[in-house]
């Protein structure tokens, strides 16, 4: 049934907490309307009235969990580029520092189990893509600033962001999906050896100029 805190929200936001709930429970493979209804107050009559078909709210639902997902990686644009990068990656990795509305290991689960669907999909496909970009923009002008200030080395800011997303995104399939849970620690020590030993300008370098 519906938890306490889905209290004095609307219809819409009390679905999509069900079904993440729901799709956490069963998984994408078992996850039915019937599922979903039986984590909230409602029946499934209130669901096929929000959304036609299942098909149609897995796809509001994508949207809902990408949205939080971008809201958890927000960094302090104040930050120098340093600062940024390295908090991004943390937080693309760990969850944001204060813990979200979502478990992140959960959310990223839950993000998981919609992407195997994603081949097949095309509305999926177009969501999960916008995702990716949207990071990959962000990573971008992280690094374009810092190679404008002097910090990081003169090189390609986009394969410096495919390079971290790969990296990012593996890390976290394998941290969920494998019997081990030290994934996301050593791709964190990782990428800061690269920052550290490839992308950051050495000290004389800055000096020099």
């Amino acid at each position: 049934m519906g938890t306490d805190s889905d209290e004095g929200i609307d219809t819409q936001e009390a679905i999509m907490r069900a079904t993440y709930r729901a799709l956490c429970k069963h998984g994408y493979a078992n996850l039915t309307t019937q599922a979903i209804a039986d984590e909230f107050d409602k029946t499934k009559g209130v669901i096929h009235y929000h959304y036609d078909t299942k098909e149609a709210l897995l796809v509001a639902f994508l949207e809902y969990l990408l949205e939080a997902f971008e809201q958890n990686i927000a960094v302090d644009e104040r930050a120098d580029p340093d600062e940024r990068l390295r908090t991004l990656i943390e937080t693309l990795l760990f969850g944001p520092p204060e813990r979200g509305e979502f478990d992140h290991w959960e959310l990223m689960t839950a993000l998981l189990e919609v992407r195997t669907e994603a081949p097949y999909n095309e509305e999926f496909r177009r969501q999960l893509t916008r995702n990716y970009e949207t990071v990959e923009a962000t990573l971008v002008a992280i690094v374009e600033e810092g190679i404008d200030d002097g910090t990081f080395r003169e090189v390609e800011p986009e394969l410096v962001a495919t390079l971290l997303l790969t990296c990012l995104n593996g890390a976290r399939i394998y941290q969920v999906t494998l019997q081990r849970d030290d994934i996301a620690d050593g791709t964190r020590e990782s990428l800061e050896a690269v920052i550290d030993g490839w992308l950051r300008r050495s000290e004389s370098a800055v000096e020099s100029t």
